[in-house]
């Protein structure tokens, strides 16, 4: 168990957290939730010792072991994969280098011999033997093939060293397993291992995540760092997120009977009980979930961007046709004799490993970029609005004020009025819509994108990875907004839930062509599983 107690931390004016206290218990998964800036990493940071608190402190039993993922991709250039993935387990790589040394001795005496053995014991104790070949196992399920185990990790793929430091962290059974951020950069089968893996561990594991669907999949527990104190709430993310919009409800309500509020609380915890996922958590869950009382739900402090998308006119018949697109960009096939064609009310995510293909499919749809040969035409009916996932070229030199930056984007050049209204309902109020639109963060760009895309009315969405660099909260806020539109959509995104809430059709970028079925994101998803496993 570790233990946190009266852990405060300040810098300079800004409170992140005040006093405080959690238990977090074996067997169990706690997803660690906050606004941008609530201090979830820096949390992190403070239970695994990288920083100190300025009071508290954090405990862990004697001998237990704390595993954290690393977030530097270049901190083992030259070693070996199957190395670094060992590394994992600090004490047992120090005996196994140790004792190697030691047996490597040209003058190896009676005390050397003693020394070994007394090393070769701990080794074994640590379930030494097999370390290797448990390396093999975590780097295989990842999907890091047998071949590539004895390179050094200069010589893998962005995406496959991330698979090895995950693996390194993974290693050796942890007590406790502290991951920010662990889905980044995974692919759809390495992602839906870790899923398994962290369903089964049997230790205590602590997640930052923006991924709904691998928070709901995996947590037992929601830590909610929200008033500078982290509040621990049983079930998971969408448990957590629909009880607080329950207890909001209740708050605004103060006047409802107490005896109607607890037989909605009831009706709802019995939904999610009955919905409680996967096979080890159900049971435990179930039972968690049933014991939770009235005062146990409480409204969050959280803001919500207000995001619909209305399209001033109706599609006809026709929307867009592609053609035989092909592009070559530097010497390297992108697109390969593409063709398809869209109707009205097809919600489309593109798939496909390569990220740049479908950023440049999508550039050429907006006109952006030419393609070397074939032709793609829009219904004369359709207007597109367009979320790109590099969006630096609308902010670089704008030293005005948001307000104006908005403006120029407004069809009916609105009153300012309107235009901080506009802002207002996207968490830019009062002060904050006169910031200049060149120091805004990465999720205040995104927000304003989606601002722009908003009053444009178009009928026709395309958005490329337009969840990066937002929170839950705002993630949750455009997933909603886009399951309203009445339009048609284009888009790709890592985030499951957003894939599997909206798409009605697939359409995957391979090598040499396309996969396009209408289908679910999960139904196509099990189709790549399956064909994985023969």
């Amino acid at each position: 168990m570790m233990q946190v107690s009266d852990v405060s931390l300040r810098f300079g004016d800004q409170k992140l957290f005040e006093d405080v206290n959690i238990k977090f218990t074996p067997g169990n998964c706690y997803g660690l939730i906050g606004a941008n800036g609530a201090g979830k990493s820096t949390f992190l940071k403070i239970l695994s010792g990288e920083i100190d608190a300025q009071s508290g402190h954090v405990s862990l039993p004697k001998d237990a072991r704390l595993a954290v993922l690393k977030q530097d991709h270049y901190a083992y250039e030259n070693e070996q994969v199957l190395e670094v993935v060992m590394m994992g387990h600090k004490r047992l790589y120090e005996v196994r280098q140790e004792k190697d040394a030691i047996y490597m001795k040209a003058d190896f005496s009676d005390e050397d011999g003693m020394k070994a053995a007394e090393l070769e014991g701990e080794f074994a104790e640590m379930n030494g033997y097999e370390a290797e070949s448990n390396a093999a196992v975590l780097l295989q399920g990842l999907g890091i093939e047998d071949a590539k185990h004895y390179m050094t990790l200069s010589e893998l793929t962005e995406g496959d060293k991330v698979k090895v430091l995950l693996a390194q962290a993974l290693f050796g059974n942890p007590e406790v397993l502290l991951l920010d951020e662990p889905t980044n950069g995974l692919d759809i089968e390495a992602i839906h291992w870790l899923e398994d893996f962290l369903i089964n561990f049997q230790n205590t594991v602590i997640v930052v995540s923006h991924d709904r669907h691998f928070l709901n999949n995996v947590c037992t527990h929601i830590a909610d760092l929200d008033y500078g104190k982290i509040q621990v709430y049983v079930g998971n993310y969408d448990f957590w997120y629909e009880s607080s919009q329950l207890a909001l409800k209740m708050a605004q309500e103060r006047n409802k009977k107490k005896e109607e509020k607890i037989e909605e609380l009831k009706s709802f915890v019995a939904r999610f009980s009955a919905n409680a996922s996967k096979s080890k958590q159900a049971t435990s869950r179930k039972k968690s979930l049933e014991k939770i009382e009235l005062e146990d739900i409480k409204p969050s402090s959280r803001k919500y961007p207000y995001i619909a998308f209305k399209p001033e006119r109706e599609m006809g018949n026709d929307m867009l046709t592609v053609e035989n697109i092909s592009k070559t960009i530097d010497g390297k096939k992108y697109l390969d004799n593409v063709s398809f064609s869209l109707n009205p009310g097809d919600k489309v995510a593109l798939t496909g490993p390569n990220e740049q293909a479908k950023t440049i499919l999508m550039q050429i749809l907006m006109g952006e970029v030419e393609p070397d040969s074939g032709s793609y035409k829009w219904g004369i009916t359709t207007s597109q609005a367009y979320f790109p996932k590099d969006n630096s070229e609308h902010f670089h030199g704008n030293e005005g004020s948001l307000i104006e930056w908005l403006r120029q984007y407004s069809p009916d050049d609105q009153s300012e009025t309107f235009i901080r209204g506009f802002l207002g309902r996207m968490l830019f109020s009062g002060e904050e819509a006169k910031k200049s639109p060149s120091v805004l963060s990465g999720g205040e760009k995104v927000r304003c994108m989606l601002s722009k895309m908003m009053l444009s009315g178009a009928n026709v969405l395309l958005l490329d990875e337009p969840t990066n660099h937002l929170d839950l909260e705002s993630i949750t806020a455009l997933n909603n907004g886009l399951l309203e539109f009445k339009g048609s959509l284009i888009f790709a995104t890592h985030d499951h839930q957003f894939n599997q809430s909206l798409a009605n059709r697939i359409i995957e970028i391979k090598d040499d062509g396309i996969y396009d079925k209408e289908i679910s994101y999960d139904e196509y998803v099990k189709e790549r599983m399956t064909s994985a496993t023969i």
